[in-house]
């Protein structure tokens, strides 16, 4: 974990440009990731319910905080089936700072969250989820057109909830937030419209397209995991137990901020974006340059091959398509094997799999 916060530290140190008046975006998503199935492994990360023992995989939830401006992985924690996307952003709260921005779809919609971070000098923008949008009549201002300025009541306290009664009672009654109805009109999106809540209330500084292209950004985040997950081959990993599964992954993430410094770095050398830097390019463009640093060169001649490789990373720019459509299929087609639905001892293959079910004895 030292070389991991190391490598926070050194991308947070690099110089960023802020999405909204200089200010820092942190973008915040979940994901799941598989591994061997054994018995140590299921004993922390269980399968899924509904999977017969032997069929399934165990797996983890792991919710991370990402720089928006250079992808850079700011924080992450584990969690089971049963761990929610919330409770293990609440236990990154110090990942933020006062001034940030933090970045989040309807998951993350919580008066706790946004008043606490709130409190702590950090805005959010995020998509409305478990309340109904707010007429322009029952609001406390209109700000302009879809654009709302509104007053969330707090809910009442559940038992059940992750958080004590004391913590709840030092929140605020009400809160005072933006809502924006943002239409989609690009042929291709799923979405059609929907609504933004974010607590930067300010209309003059922060208008209302401002904050609805930032959401269109939160779709980095999914790059950033597809990066790590399929660039990288973190989809599935291989350790059998749970120390070496954390080690795995840990060890994914080290590898990712160190490929993320260099691409900015290469940008600052070069004047190229660095969101329009590729990740793959740069990952290809290290493993051809790294035979060359093994030989012993002087400073000069390594100081020439590191401006070399930047070149070489920065030669793979990402050609500009705003408003791409980006479907979530799956082009390969799997093989037509048989679905593994009983233990593998107690299966029995088929001739003409493709035709027929297994039978069990």
């Amino acid at each position: 974990m030292k070389i991991l916060d190391h490598t926070v530290l050194k991308l947070d140190s690099m110089p960023e440009r802020g999405f909204l008046h200089g200010r820092r975006v942190v973008v915040v998503d979940g994901t799941g990731v598989s591994m061997p199935d054994t018995s140590a492994n299921q004993a922390v990360w269980p399968q899924q319910s509904q999977q017969k023992e032997g069929c399934g995989f165990p797996t983890a939830r792991i919710c991370a905080c990402f720089s928006l401006a250079t992808g850079g992985l700011l924080s992450f924690r584990m969690g089971n089936k049963k761990s929610a996307e919330l409770p293990l952003l609440r236990q990154q709260y110090d990942t933020f700072r006062k001034g940030d921005i933090f970045l989040g779809d309807k998951g993350f919609c919580s008066y706790y969250d946004l008043a606490n971070l709130k409190k702590s000098g950090v805005d959010s923008v995020i998509t409305l989820a478990r309340r109904y949008p707010v007429q322009a009549k029952d609001s406390k201002r209109v700000l302009g057109e879809n654009d709302l300025l509104i007053s969330w009541k707090k809910p009442a306290w559940n038992k059940r909830s992750a958080y004590t009664h004391e913590e709840w009672k030092a929140l605020p009654h009400e809160l005072a937030v933006r809502q924006i109805h943002v239409s989609v009109t690009v042929p291709g999106f799923r979405t059609e419209s929907f609504y933004i809540i974010s607590t930067l209330t300010d209309a003059e500084l922060y208008k209302a397209e401002e904050l609805a292209e930032l959401y269109l950004q939160r779709w980095q985040v999914e790059l950033f995991f597809r990066d790590i997950k399929t660039t990288m081959g973190m989809d599935v990993l291989r350790g059998k137990t749970p120390e070496m599964v954390e080690k795995e992954i840990i060890m994914h993430f080290i590898a990712y901020n160190s490929i993320r410094m260099l691409m900015v770095e290469a940008a600052e050398e070069t004047g190229v974006p660095v969101e329009r830097l590729s990740f793959k390019g740069a990952l290809q463009a290290l493993r051809q340059w790294e035979p060359h640093f093994l030989y012993r060169f002087s400073q000069r001649k390594r100081t020439q091959m590191i401006s070399a490789l930047y070149d070489a990373i920065a030669g793979a720019v990402i050609p500009y398509r705003p408003d791409r459509s980006e479907p979530r299929c799956v082009k390969r087609r799997p093989k037509p094997y048989q679905l593994l639905t009983k233990a593998r001892h107690l299966m029995k293959e088929t001739p003409h799999r493709s035709k027929y079910r297994a039978k069990t004895p």
